[in-house]
């Protein structure tokens, strides 16, 4: 048997973020892996309506957790949920619970964040910041606690190029920028944030950079340790290939080129797509619970779970193989025909961003209005593209992270562990693994039923057959008008006319010579 899977048995387990992408994943694994866990706690607060229960009800009846149940039957007796509101200072956690969690609590997986590259400051901080510094004061009074893992990204120091397995200090202490929070009112904090921020792109990795920081400085005697993973994409093989649930990352960017609403992107095609997949990131995050609790270093250990160093994939090359995957797998009601370009001139890409995206979105919903329905193109454009320009920071960079400790860890397993608990990026097919996350989206995110695949198809021939009329239709009503007012134009026009008109009459006298 697995000595991580051993490990895990008969353990109470604390897990923060349970409700998001990563944090389904570890569940997931958690239960499938180490069936005779004691418990998980997972941190809830109620959601559009659904009480806690029901937000756990729907998550381990989802198709995700399908492989669980087969193993676990009982996997909701296994899972205990906790009100908690992260964005409270004291978490909002019950008396009752605070003492259960304090006394019976032998690791903890921090994984919840605001991942929103423009959120305010203020919430920001919160949620990256102070709740984390609430969570190790409460990891402190944990009387049975054997390990607290943080995870946060390896873009919190994304304003270096090369970025080693250390805590990097930041211009401002947490406790000064957790202090102003408190008094500075929003629209102060919106005018600062600039400066507060200097060099990072956003509000996230700056915060994230924060909380590193909080980490270091608060944890105490505890056996502590951060783990940075770069872009989360779906699962590669567990508990089966192409599983996402969120939009995040290139996500959002293959939803808009799938459905034609996107055509350009404005990327540097030799920068590295550092994407990691989930399933590699949580295999590594379990694999860290265990070293942590069972080898307890004696400093703080940083784990990069990042791809480019050992498997690297461009943006180019991402472009490539997904376009070539959206002529086998399209997306059902597209716009127009899927297709995305890499470039790296600004100016282009505003010129047929205006030209392929507002022309068509505008026509739409003037469409919409006509038929008695809301127009929404327009707004949805206006959201794609800037999620789009959000991203752009990290679609025209490459960063260098070490990743000493990482290797390190992946030799200390055992082969059953290896094969269990595999986060060696060296081993996975970039191909197959884009195939798979273009049918995950369609699956698993759009809801779409791989029986319109024929269908989608024929309709998307049918949008190329367009494409190509409208184009040709195009050069010719431009053509006229610079023949009907160009000199120059008339003679070019009149040489290509000649010339065509002198090889069409050579080649048929060359062939009545051989007749």
């Amino acid at each position: 048997m697995s000595g991580i899977s051993a490990f895990y048995g008969g353990k109470s387990i604390l897990i923060t973020g349970a409700t998001g992408f990563m944090g389904k994943v570890l569940m997931e694994k958690l239960l499938r892996t180490s069936p005779d866990l004691k418990v998980i706690y997972i941190l809830v607060r109620p959601k559009a309506g659904q009480t806690l229960q029901q937000r756990i009800f729907q998550i381990l009846n989802s198709k995700l957790f399908e492989k669980v149940k087969e193993v676990c039957p009982n996997v909701h007796e296994k899972i205990r949920v906790i009100y908690a509101d992260l964005s409270q200072n004291d978490l909002s956690i019950s008396l009752e619970d605070m003492q259960e969690l304090l006394s019976c609590t032998n690791i903890v997986f921090h994984c919840a964040a605001t991942v929103r590259f423009d959120d305010h400051l203020r919430h920001a901080v919160q949620l990256n910041v102070i709740a984390t510094q609430q969570l190790l004061l409460m990891a402190n009074q944990m009387t049975k606690l054997e390990a607290f893992i943080h995870i946060s990204t390896a873009f919190s120091n994304c304003n270096l190029n090369h970025i080693d397995e250390v805590i990097y200090p930041c211009p401002v202490e947490p406790k000064k920028i957790i202090d102003s929070m408190e008094w500075l009112d929003d629209s102060i904090i919106e005018e600062i944030t600039p400066k507060l921020i200097g060099d990072q792109p956003n509000t996230y990795t700056y915060t994230k950079a924060l909380a590193e920081m909080v980490v270091q400085q608060e944890s105490g005697n505890l056996n502590m340790a951060i783990i940075r993973p770069s872009i989360v994409g779906p699962t590669w093989q567990e508990p089966f290939p192409g599983w996402i649930d969120n939009t995040n990352g290139p996500t959002g960017f293959i939803i808009a080129a799938g459905k034609g609403f996107l055509r350009f992107i404005r990327a540097t095609p030799m920068a590295v797509a550092d994407v990691v997949p989930v399933d590699t990131v949580i295999n590594l995050v379990l694999a860290v619970g265990w070293y942590t609790a069972v080898h307890r270093p004696k400093s703080t250990l940083i784990y990069h779970c990042t791809s480019g160093n050992m498997n690297p994939c461009n943006w180019g090359k991402m472009d490539f193989w997904l376009n070539t995957t959206f002529e086998k797998i399209p997306f059902e009601r597209a716009f127009r025909r899927p297709h995305v370009e890499i470039a790296s001139n600004r100016f282009t890409i505003k010129y047929w961003n205006a030209v392929s995206h507002w022309a068509p979105a505008i026509i739409y919903d003037f469409y919409l209005r006509l038929t008695g329905r809301k127009p929404r193109m327009t707004k949805l454009m206006n959201r794609i593209l800037r999620t789009i320009s959000m991203l752009e920071y990290f679609l025209n960079r490459s960063w260098e992270w070490s990743t000493y400790n990482t290797e390190m860890l992946m030799f200390k397993l055992s082969p059953q562990d290896q094969k269990v608990f595999n986060f060696d990026m060296r081993q996975l097919n970039w191909i197959e693994y884009i195939e798979n996350y273009v049918l995950g989206v369609k699956i698993y995110l759009l809801k779409e039923d791989m029986a319109g695949i024929p269908e989608a198809r024929q309709h998307f021939k049918r949008l190329r057959n367009i494409r190509y009329l409208f184009n040709t239709a195009l050069f010719l009503i431009v053509w006229r008008l610079l023949v009907a007012r160009s000199q120059m134009a008339r003679n070019v026009w009149f040489f290509i006319v000649s010339f065509c008109y002198k090889f069409l009459s050579y080649f048929r006298a060359s062939s009545t010579l051989k007749a």
